[in-house]
């Protein structure tokens, strides 16, 4: 936070869990520091093919191109074990509350697993995989996307006295979620179209170059 009065106050970057049925909010999860860098990468979804692809397919897209995101969150409870009569989980516990979240998000729930293995020793056909909730990565008003987490490590870089981490680096990976996905009905695809229309919305504002710029008088 800013010493500053009257400063604008500056948004956190996050997680947000939303059940997809109903759309009820389960959970936030807010970074403690903004990362300095967000890295992202479009892989296009090309309609071309090989050797013998059609002609008319080489300026094609068969979808919606493959998004992943990459950004390291910083967590760090010093500021929090200077006043530990007001902070008495980060006392007793450190960080492992706050990493747990994050990790929760690579597990099905212990009760989704126990639920899977009773269908299982009834004899049922098949066992679905767990469903998990939507997850939206919310940076910014302007930037929310569903997305899936592909990867997630830790770097644990201090201790208290009882081994509870006290400072840690988290790196996230994510895929965004399209219709391609999840379908035009699925909220998170409702959601997908709403990114897409941002990101379709912003191209609009952008100052129009023109020709000569680019040493050209006319196309040849």
């Amino acid at each position: 936070m800013t010493a500053f009065p009257g400063s604008p106050r500056v948004l956190k970057a996050g997680l947000v869990l939303v059940n997809p049925a109903t759309g009820q909010l389960l959970r936030v999860i807010s970074v403690q520091y903004n990362p300095d860098t967000l890295s992202r990468t479009l892989q296009v979804q090309s309609a071309a093919g090989g050797e013998n692809a059609d002609h008319s397919a080489a300026l094609r897209l068969k979808g919606a191109a493959i998004e992943t995101i990459k950004l390291e969150a910083q967590l760090d409870l010093t500021d929090q074990l200077e006043a530990p009569d007001q902070h008495p989980t980060a006392l007793r516990l450190g960080l492992h509350p706050q990493l747990a979240v994050l990790e929760a998000l690579a597990y099905p729930s212990s009760g989704d697993l126990l639920a899977n293995d009773r269908l299982a020793a009834s004899g049922t056909m098949e066992v679905l995989p767990v469903e998990t909730p939507l997850t939206l990565f919310v940076w910014g008003r302007n930037r929310v996307a569903p997305v899936r987490l592909t990867d997630l490590s830790v770097t644990e870089e201090a201790f208290d006295a009882a081994l509870n981490p006290i400072r840690a680096k988290v790196s996230l990976g994510l895929r965004v979620l399209s219709v391609d996905d999840l379908g035009f009905a699925h909220r998170g695809g409702v959601l997908f179209l709403g990114y897409l229309r941002a990101k379709e919305a912003f191209a609009r504002k952008s100052a129009a170059v023109p020709l000569s710029r680019l040493g050209l008088e006319a196309l040849p």
